[in-house]
C-alpha cells in the first residue's frame, strides 16, 4: 500500500522555520484580488497593513502540505491528488513581519473507498506562542478501500431561506499569474498546455486563491475590514474556478458565524466552494 494509515499518523512532525514580512502579506492581497480603491489600503499600504488569516495558507511558500505529503507512510501519485478542503485556525492575528517554526504531520487518514483523504496538518508558532493551525483535506484517488476509518462527513445540507447579503467580485485574467507567486507553482494555473493534459481547456485559478478571495469578501462585508475579529475559516472545494470569471458569494449571518457558498456567475451558478463557515467575534 503506498499509504500506511497507521505509519503515516504514528510519525514525527516535520519542523521548519519560515519568515514573512510585509512585502510577502502585500503580494498575498494583491494576488486575491485587493486594491481597488481607498479602503483597500489596510491591505496594501505598509503604513496601515494588516493580515487576512488566510495569509497563513502562503506563508513560508505554504509548504507545509508538501511538508505533510512527505511523511512516512505516504507514498503517493502527486496526479492522483486532491485538495478536498481546508481549514484555518488563528490564535491571535499574525504579525506583518514575523518568523516562525511551522510543524507538518499527517493528523488522519481516512478510507473512502475509492480514495484515501489525508488532513494533513500544519501549526505555526513563535516565541510568544501558537500563531496558527492549518488542515488541508486532500483526496488521493484510487487509494482508498484499506479497510480504515471513513472520517466524518464534510456535506452539509444547503441553506433552506435565501442568503443575508450577496455580494459579486470579479477574477481578473491574470490574477492566477499573480497569486503563483506566493508560492503555488502548479503550471495548472498558468501554462494552457499542461491544463490541457489535466483535462481543462484552459489553466484553472488556485482554490486558495478563491478561499483568500471569499474570506476578504466576508471580512469586508460582514465584519467592518477588521481582520482580527476572524477566529477559523473552513470551506470544501466544490469546483474549478477560470480567470475572467465571476464569483457570486451568498452570505447567511449567525451567532459568532457566517455560513457562506460561492458559485461561478458565467457558468449557471456552478458550485465552487460548498460547506465554508467563517468563525468570529
Amino acid at each position: 500500500m503506498p499509504i500506511d494509515a497507521e505509519k503515516a499518523v504514528a510519525a514525527e512532525p516535520r519542523s521548519t522555520r519560515i519568515s514573512w514580512d510585509h512585502k510577502d502579506v502585500q503580494l498575498y492581497h494583491l494576488g486575491i484580488g485587493a486594491g481597488a480603491g481607498p479602503g483597500e489600503l489596510r491591505y496594501t499600504l505598509e503604513s496601515r497593513l494588516q493580515v487576512l488569516p488566510s495569509f497563513a495558507t502562503v506563508a513560508g511558500a505554504g509548504m507545509g502540505v508538501v511538508g505533510g505529503l512527505s511523511s512516512p507512510g505516504i507514498d503517493v501519485d502527486l496526479a492522483a491528488v486532491l485538495h478536498g478542503g481546508q481549514s484555518v485556525r488563528v490564535h491571535r492575528p499574525i504579525p506583518v513581519k514575523g518568523s516562525a517554526v511551522q510543524t507538518s504531520k499527517a493528523a488522519a487518514v481516512y478510507d473512502k473507498g475509492k480514495a484515501a483523504v489525508l488532513v494533513l496538518r500544519t501549526e505555526a508558532a513563535d516565541d510568544e506562542g501558537p500563531l496558527w493551525t492549518n488542515d488541508a483535506q486532500i483526496f488521493v484517488r484510487g487509494e482508498g478501500g484499506f479497510g480504515g476509518e471513513r472520517g466524518p462527513s464534510e456535506r452539509v445540507a444547503y441553506p433552506a431561506v435565501a442568503p443575508d447579503h450577496v455580494v459579486e467580485r470579479s477574477i481578473r485574467p491574470d490574477q492566477a499569474l499573480l497569486y503563483r507567486l506566493s508560492g503555488d507553482w502548479n503550471p495548472l494555473h498558468a501554462d494552457p498546455e499542461f491544463a490541457r493534459l489535466a483535462g481543462f481547456d484552459r489553466p484553472i485559478l488556485h482554490g486558495l486563491c478563491t478561499y483568500g478571495m471569499t474570506l476578504k469578501a466576508v471580512t469586508d462585508t460582514l465584519l467592518g475590514g477588521d481582520v482580527t475579529r476572524i477566529r477559523s475559516y473552513r470551506t470544501r472545494f466544490a469546483g474549478v474556478v477560470f480567470p475572467g470569471e465571476t464569483l457570486r458569494i451568498q452570505m447567511w449571518t449567525g451567532k459568532d458565524r457566517v455560513r457562506v457558498e460561492v458559485r461561478a456567475v458565467e457558468r449557471d451558478d456552478a458550485p465552487v466552494l460548498g460547506d465554508t463557515f467563517v468563525e468570529h467575534s
